[in-house]
């Protein structure tokens, strides 16, 4: 639970971005919604990460509603994207994520990727905001303001790099965490970003902590995984299907090479292929705390089981030199969306 004095998180978290269904993860039931985040909660779960535009708002409504009757058990995670970082709209949007979420006050409002050209025009095809987009200093002024009139709790970034938080740091010296993908096959945080996150006080929070289902062992072959869930760098142009922008050739062979690997690792402690990979994700003292989506809970309890599993450290290093081949392939770059000379993050 949270402290006055600072920061504490679950070591795992729910990420919600399916609440409320949508085109990118399909209908979603709001029954099963409630069901695992009663059940999270009961379990010791608190963290429940949503944003504005999962789903077009619908994300936030749908856990809002689960959480009626156990909003004081909880710490609320929402973002808001860079395009809607001027002072008004961001003032805006943290109202209407309120609103939506049935709560007065977020615990952790978090600016949901650096503002940089890349990012702004991957959010709005607005040409005045493109032309004049919001300054890194009116959004972490806002977000102070915030802060300081009881709206949020905690101010967060997400998909910030080393560069990028040096800035945020300089204009918000009270920044807690920092939410990047982060798993056994998107490492790319670990040389500079988690360093400094470590040295500046500043929680890691891994999303895709289970590659939107790579890392389930749901797939054996990079041509079974659906075009959405195969549009970023670790997947080739032709994977994606026309869903994909990066422009590179994908590290396919080595990502399937690491999840074969844990496959065999999983059936030999007799534990599934997803509980490893989480407990490794874990296994990382720079993480506090691992994002994973659970639609039923079914999935939920199968997630949950990977805080029971104490990772060996043979194991552990065994995994680090295998998944090694993945990214020296993919480079150190987490932005795993874009070309890797073209990164939103810095």
């Amino acid at each position: 639970m949270i402290q006055e004095t600072g920061l504490s998180l679950s070591s795992i978290g729910i990420g919600c971005w399916s609440f409320g269904g949508g085109a990118y993860w399909g209908e979603q039931d709001q029954r099963d919604v409630d069901t695992v985040v009663h059940r999270a909660i009961e379990r010791g779960v608190t963290v429940f990460d949503t944003a504005r535009m999962y789903n077009d708002g619908a994300g936030e409504l749908s856990l809002g509603k689960a959480l009626a009757g156990y909003r004081d058990r909880a710490f609320v995670i929402s973002k808001v994207a860079p395009a809607k970082a001027y002072s008004a709209t961001l003032r805006e949007e943290c109202e209407a994520s309120l609103t939506a979420l049935g709560t007065d006050y977020l615990d952790m409002y978090m600016l949901h990727w650096p503002i940089n050209p890349l990012g702004i025009r991957h959010f709005t095809g607005d040409p005045a905001v493109i032309a004049h987009p919001p300054t890194a200093q009116e959004a972490f002024e806002t977000l102070a303001s915030l802060k300081k009139e009881g709206k949020i709790r905690f101010i967060g970034i997400s998909n910030f790099g080393v560069m990028q938080m040096t800035e945020a740091v300089h204009l918000c010296p009270d920044i807690a965490a920092n939410e990047l993908p982060y798993n056994v096959v998107s490492r790319a945080i670990e040389q500079g970003i988690m360093p400094f996150c470590a040295a500046h006080g500043i929680a890691v929070i891994s999303s895709m902590t289970l590659q939107q289902g790579v890392l389930t062992g749901r797939y054996r072959t990079a041509s079974e995984v659906r075009p959405h869930q195969a549009h970023s760098r670790h997947f080739s142009m032709e994977t994606g299907r026309g869903t994909s922008r990066h422009g590179e050739a994908g590290a396919e062979v080595e990502v399937f090479e690491t999840v074969d690997f844990l496959r065999e690792r999983a059936a030999e402690l007799g534990v599934s292929m997803g509980q490893l990979s989480i407990a490794w994700v874990l296994a990382n003292p720079g993480i506090g705390c691992a994002l994973v989506g659970s639609r039923n809970i079914t999935q939920l309890e199968e997630n949950l089981g990977a805080l029971a599993l104490n990772l060996p450290v043979d194991l552990k290093a065994r995994i680090d030199e295998v998944s090694l081949r993945v990214l020296n392939k993919l480079g150190n770059s987490p932005d795993y969306y874009e070309n890797s000379k073209a990164s939103r993050i810095f």
